[in-house]
């Protein structure tokens, strides 16, 4: 099975309840079809002592049961909480988007897509220089009518 089709038939559902586990989640999506595979991802922290992150995957074997359990199960109610269905997106490199330890700026291609300094800012920061032209700080001020006025 190509990636694109399994990405077609997997399901992501959020707002998992921790007593839930794969099993559970298998056996309530059961009957929208044969399934391939049920993932409940493992905190990041291995300090932890949550089951899983309160999301998981579930891949059909059959793009169009997904679509169905999709449309049937999404905003129902699973343990006592209201879980969220909706397609599965496909994985982020670890390298790119949030969550990574390079600045959006540094990563290639970045400014070549984002084309660096606009023209608007160019021309903000050229009349930024013109308006510092160098001279008397004094030259503004009206020193004519500083003092005591004269009778």
């Amino acid at each position: 099975m190509s990636d694109a089709v399994r990405l077609n038939s997997t399901i992501y559902v959020g707002g998992l309840e921790n007593a839930v586990n794969e099993k559970l989640l298998a056996d309530a999506f059961l009957p929208f079809g044969q399934i391939v595979n049920v993932t409940l991802p493992k905190p990041d922290l291995p300090s932890s002592k949550e089951p899983h992150r309160g999301f998981g995957y579930i891949e059909f074997e059959v793009a169009g049961d997904a679509k169905e359990a999709l449309d049937n199960m999404d905003q129902s109610e699973f343990f006592g909480r209201v879980i969220k269905v909706a397609a599965a997106k496909p994985q982020k490199d670890s390298n790119q988007g949030l969550g990574t330890k390079t600045a959006v700026w540094e990563t290639e291609g970045w400014i070549a897509k984002h084309g660096g300094v606009s023209q608007e800012d160019r021309l903000a920061t050229q009349q930024a220089q013109r308006a510092k032209a160098p001279g008397d700080p004094m030259a503004s001020l009206d020193t004519d009518i500083a003092g005591p006025y004269p009778e």
